[in-house]
C-alpha cells in the first residue's frame, strides 16, 4: 500500500518550500508539546474560575460566561491570522508574541473589579492569545520542519503531549482554589503560560528548497492524485485555489461536525449522567478518561498515518464516534456504560486533529499551511459560544419517564413521544380548542364517547372543521362541536 507522503509522479513533482529546525526536531517536538499544553491545559481552567469570579466580583455567573463566549470566538476568528502570521515570519516570534499576550491577559484578568473587565482581559485578550499560542501553529510547525514519511507520527505525538496539560494545571488549579483568592490562582496561571515564552524559540526554523519528496498532491491528494502545487505561490492564490477544492471544503465540514461533538459533550455529558441517577464523581471521572485516552488515540492514529492515507484514518475516526456515540445513547444508562463511552470517545477524542493538519499540508504543501489550517481550526470552534452559553443557562436534559433511567430503547422512544407531544402546546390546542364561531369562554370541544379514534388533520379548513371522523357512517349531529 502507497503511504500518504508519496507523490503521485515523482518525476514531473514541483519542489516546494519545507523548513529546517534550527535545533534537533526531536527538541521541537517535545516544545511543541509543553506549549500546547500549556496553553490548552489554562484555557480549560476557566470553567472552574467561572463561579470564584462571578462571587469575587458579587455578579450573576452568566455575565461572566460571556467573556468565555466573546473568548472562544476570538479563538476562533485569531487562527487563520495567527497562521498566516506564522507562515510569514515564523513559528517561534509568534509563539513567542503568543505567550507574552497570554501572560498580559491573565495578570489584567487578576485585577479585575467589574464584569466588564472580565470582559475585556478574559474574553477579547486572552481568546486571541490562545489563538496566537495554539496548537493550530504549533502544528503547522511541526508539520513543516517533519519529513513526510513522519510527518502524522510526529504530529500525533504533540497532539499526546498537549492532552496532559489539562490532567495536570485542572486538579492543581482546583487545589489552589481551595487554598487561596481566585485572583491568585490566575496570577499563577499567568506564570505558567509565561513558559511559551521560554520554550518558543525552539521552534525556531529556516526555509529551504528540496526536492519532490515533500510536495502537496494537489486538491486530489486525498485519493492519492492531481498535480503538485506549484512552489511560490501567494497566500491569495492558496485561498483562491481552497476556496475551489471540493476536498478542502469537505474537510472543513467535517471539522465543523467534530467541534460539535467535542462541545456537546464536554458540555452535557455531566448533567446528562447526573440527570440520569449516577454521582458527580462518575461525571467527572468520565471527563478525566477522555482526556486520559486522548492521549493513547492521538499516538495511535499518528502511527496508522505512516501506513494507511490520511482520509481513510479521518474517516474511521468519524465513524467509529458515531457507533460509540450511537451505543451510548441505545444501552442503558449506567456508570459502567458511561465509563466505556469516555474511554471510546478519548480514544477518538482529538484524534481528527494530526490527521486533518497533515491533510492541509499534503494537499497544499508546507508553505501555506498556518493560514489553511486556521482556517479549518475556525469552523472547530463554531460550537464555543454555545458552550459558554450552557454555563450561563442551565441545559435542557432529556426527560426520564417514570423518575428513573430508561431501560430499554422501546422505553426511551415511548418517552420521547410523549415528552414530544407535550412540548408541542400549540397544535394540542388546535386540535382540543373551541371553534372559531363559538363565543369567547367556552369549554374547549374533545371527541365524544364512542365516536371512532381515528382522526386526521384537515388543513383545507377553518378551525371549527378541523378535526372529523374518517370512519364511515359520517358522525351524527351529537358528535358535532358543541359550543
Amino acid at each position: 500500500m502507497t503511504t500518504p507522503s508519496e507523490p503521485a509522479d515523482p518525476a514531473t513533482a514541483a519542489p516546494a518550500a519545507t523548513h529546517r529546525p534550527r535545533f534537533p526536531l526531536w527538541v521541537a517536538i517535545v516544545a511543541g508539546g509543553a506549549i500546547t499544553a500549556v496553553s490548552l491545559g489554562v484555557r480549560s481552567t476557566f470553567g472552574l474560575l467561572l463561579e470564584p469570579i462571578a462571587d469575587g466580583l458579587d455578579t450573576q455567573t452568566g455575565s461572566i460566561a460571556i467573556a468565555i463566549a466573546v473568548q472562544n470566538l476570538l479563538w476562533g476568528f485569531s487562527q487563520p491570522v495567527a497562521g498566516a502570521i506564522s507562515d510569514r515570519f515564523g513559528a517561534a516570534r509568534t509563539l513567542a508574541g503568543g505567550g507574552v499576550l497570554y501572560l498580559a491577559a491573565m495578570l489584567l484578568l487578576a485585577q479585575a473589579s467589574a464584569p466588564g473587565m472580565v470582559l475585556v482581559s478574559g474574553g477579547f485578550v486572552t481568546g486571541v492569545a490562545i489563538g496566537v499560542a495554539s496548537f493550530a501553529v504549533v502544528l503547522s510547525a511541526v508539520g513543516k520542519m517533519a519529513p513526510p514519511e513522519k510527518r502524522s507520527l510526529y504530529l500525533g505525538i504533540v497532539s499526546a503531549v498537549g492532552s496532559l496539560g489539562q490532567f495536570v494545571l485542572v486538579p492543581i488549579t482546583q487545589w489552589h482554589l481551595d487554598r487561596n483568592d481566585w485572583s491568585d490562582t490566575v496570577v499563577v496561571l499567568g506564570l505558567v503560560a509565561a513558559v511559551i515564552v521560554l520554550v518558543a524559540p525552539f521552534m525556531t526554523m529556516s526555509r529551504v528548497d528540496v526536492g519532490p519528496a515533500d510536495t502537496g498532491l494537489g486538491d486530489d491528494a486525498a485519493s492519492g492524485g492531481g498535480a503538485a502545487p506549484e512552489p511560490g505561490r501567494t497566500l491569495r492564490q492558496e485561498l483562491r485555489r481552497a476556496g475551489h477544492s471540493r476536498s478542502y471544503l469537505m474537510l472543513n465540514g467535517a471539522f465543523f461536525v467534530c467541534g460539535f461533538h467535542v462541545t456537546f459533550i464536554g458540555v452535557f455529558l455531566p448533567g446528562y449522567a447526573e440527570d440520569g441517577g449516577l454521582s458527580p464523581s462518575t461525571a467527572s471521572t468520565a471527563l478525566a478518561l477522555i482526556g486520559l485516552f486522548n492521549v493513547a488515540g492521538s499516538l495511535i492514529v499518528g502511527v496508522l498515518g505512516q501506513r494507511m492515507r490520511f482520509t481513510t484514518v479521518l474517516a474511521w475516526i468519524y465513524g467509529l464516534r458515531a457507533v460509540v456515540i450511537a451505543g451510548y445513547i441505545l444501552v442503558p444508562l449506567s456508570a459502567t456504560s458511561t465509563i466505556v463511552f469516555s474511554m471510546g470517545m478519548g480514544l477518538l477524542w482529538l484524534a481528527t486533529v494530526p490527521m486533518t493538519s497533515a491533510i492541509v499540508t499534503q494537499q497544499f504543501g508546507p508553505a501555506h499551511a498556518g493560514a489553511l489550517f486556521g482556517i479549518v481550526f475556525l469552523s472547530h470552534r463554531s460550537w464555543g459560544p454555545s458552550s459558554a452559553a450552557s454555563w450561563s443557562t442551565p441545559p435542557t436534559r432529556t426527560p426520564r419517564c417514570g423518575g428513573s433511567p430508561w431501560p430499554s430503547v422501546s422505553s426511551r422512544w415511548r418517552c420521547i413521544s410523549s415528552s414530544t407531544s407535550r412540548r408541542s402546546p400549540s397544535r394540542r390546542r388546535r386540535a382540543t380548542g373551541p371553534c372559531r364561531s363559538c363565543p369567547p369562554g367556552s369549554a374547549p370541544w374533545s371527541p365524544p364517547q364512542g365516536s371512532p379514534r381515528r382522526w386526521r388533520w384537515r388543513r383545507s379548513r377553518p378551525m371549527r372543521s378541523a378535526i372529523r371522523p374518517t370512519a364511515r357512517p359520517r358522525a351524527s349531529a351529537s358528535s358535532r362541536p358543541q359550543c
